[in-house]
């Protein structure tokens, strides 16, 4: 009897985090694999006090799994891909891309903080949580009057942080929320055009990362890799790169049906600008454009 090929998929521990993991699990098992899971903490799970801009290095959700990879303790890492580096570690590279989500953003507001007359719905002088550079820069744009103030905790925590009334209301990733499946009657919800308020590159989608000398594993995660979703994100990606960024720099590309979007702002105390590109843009072409403000 022929043995299975044992995958060991590294994860992170969060409610969204275990859900990719359980997906992808789900569909090696589709292709005959048997499959564990692990949960390695990174240091962005273990630093809840503080906003991403002070913590050092970049790799916050990722290094402490691409180590584990490294070691040989795990076969594949399942990321949010856009948590990871746009340069991959020596060994290391992304062997398959998921489906996209819904890249758009969510905004989740207390019902007592609606106001039909201001845009989004949200009443003027609002507190809105949220600890991304990329949302602040893009709020500061679109809705200057509001008060920003650091939200971090897994999705769930950060809804339960709304819902105790430290904001009034809160900035989430719509695949994410979508993907537990939360209820959320008790909040206004509004999901926000993403050639607006456009999202971080690769929103909504699963990277798959392999070691390259990994032979074995690279022919069975290559059959999961979504290829119009790889060259999509490869633009946006490709952009964050090239103006040298993280996860942490004031940058929104969205490759869309009919245009490339793009924000982009020197810091997240400053308002966003926003771009179109056609289709055919290249990525020095976007970047050109970006750095010349």
């Amino acid at each position: 009897m022929q043995t299975k090929p044992l995958i060991r998929i590294g994860t992170r521990g969060s409610d969204l985090a275990l859900w990719q993991a359980h997906f992808v699990k789900a569909q090696l098992e589709n292709l005959g694999c048997e499959v564990q899971l692990q949960i390695i903490v990174t240091q962005g799970d273990r630093i809840q006090d503080l906003s991403f801009d002070k913590l050092e290095g970049k790799g916050f959700f990722t290094k402490e799994i691409e180590a584990a990879l490294l070691n040989n303790d795990i076969d594949l890492a399942v990321h949010s891909h856009k948590d990871l580096e746009t340069s991959q570690p020596e060994g290391l590279y992304i062997g398959a891309v998921s489906y996209r989500e819904d890249p758009s953003e969510l905004l989740l507001m207390r019902k007592t903080a609606q106001d039909p007359t201001q845009h989004w719905g949200l009443k003027a002088g609002a507190i809105i949580g949220t600890s991304s550079a990329r949302r602040k820069s893009i709020i500061k744009a679109l809705r200057p009057d509001l008060q920003i103030e650091e939200l971090r905790g897994n999705v769930p925590t950060r809804i339960d942080k709304l819902r105790a009334g430290h904001y009034d209301a809160i900035l989430l990733a719509n695949a994410g929320v979508s993907r537990l499946q939360l209820a959320l009657d008790d909040l206004h919800t509004l999901v926000l055009d993403p050639t607006e308020f456009v999202p971080a590159p690769a929103q909504g989608v699963l990277g798959l990362q392999i070691r390259q000398n990994d032979a074995a594993t690279q022919a069975i995660v290559a059959q999961l890799n979504h290829a119009e979703v790889a060259s999509q994100i490869a633009i946006e990606r490709g952009v964050l790169q090239a103006l040298q960024g993280g996860c942490q720099l004031p940058l929104g590309v969205y490759y869309g049906q009919d245009k490339i979007y793009a924000a982009h702002a020197a810091s997240s105390q400053i308002a966003a600008q926003f771009y179109q590109f056609d289709l055919s843009a290249s990525i020095s072409e976007i970047t050109a454009t970006l750095q010349a403000q």
